[in-house]
């Protein structure tokens, strides 16, 4: 093992809908934002504080492809990936960088009809496949009530 780790879980919402670039030879990236809150009671004030964060989410090929046909804006997905940082020339000639996870695994969240079936995907060198079995930290609306939002800032 290197000693190394680069991985990242997330739970959110979509912010748009998914955006797809197709490249010649077939190949093609699907592209979208997913918002994540974090929300605590501020003790001296007892103020509900709410922050969210947005992070650049990269789907592809197949699982692109899965991710445009099935999401829409609003929602809820587990992604499991990589980070990666690119940079580029902005119009104005500065250097311009972007932080993106790039999608390893992924499960919607949110049901579509009223099916009650999450999707599970698991992305393998482009491809993608069903995971059966497979547990995605997830928490009910029941649970994510009960908890209390007693951070000590």
């Amino acid at each position: 093992m290197s000693g190394t780790l680069n991985k990242v879980m997330l739970i959110g919402h979509l912010g748009d809908e998914v955006k797809m670039h197709y490249f010649e030879g077939g190949n093609c990236i699907g592209r979208f934002p997913i918002a994540t809150n974090e929300t605590y009671t501020n003790r001296q004030t007892g103020e509900k504080i709410s922050n969210t964060e947005w992070h650049n989410i990269v789907v592809r090929n197949k699982a692109a492809e899965i991710c445009e046909k099935y999401l829409s804006k609003g929602d809820k997905i587990y992604v499991e990936g990589r980070l990666k940082t690119r940079q580029w020339q902005g119009e104005d000639g500065q250097t311009r960088y972007t932080t993106e996870v790039h999608v390893q695994d992924f499960t919607f969240l949110s049901t579509k009809d009223g099916s009650g079936a999450n999707t599970s995907h698991s992305i393998d060198s482009g491809s993608s496949s069903s995971s059966a079995g497979r547990e995605v930290p997830s928490q009910s609306a029941e649970q994510a009530g009960e908890e209390e939002d007693d951070l000590p800032f």
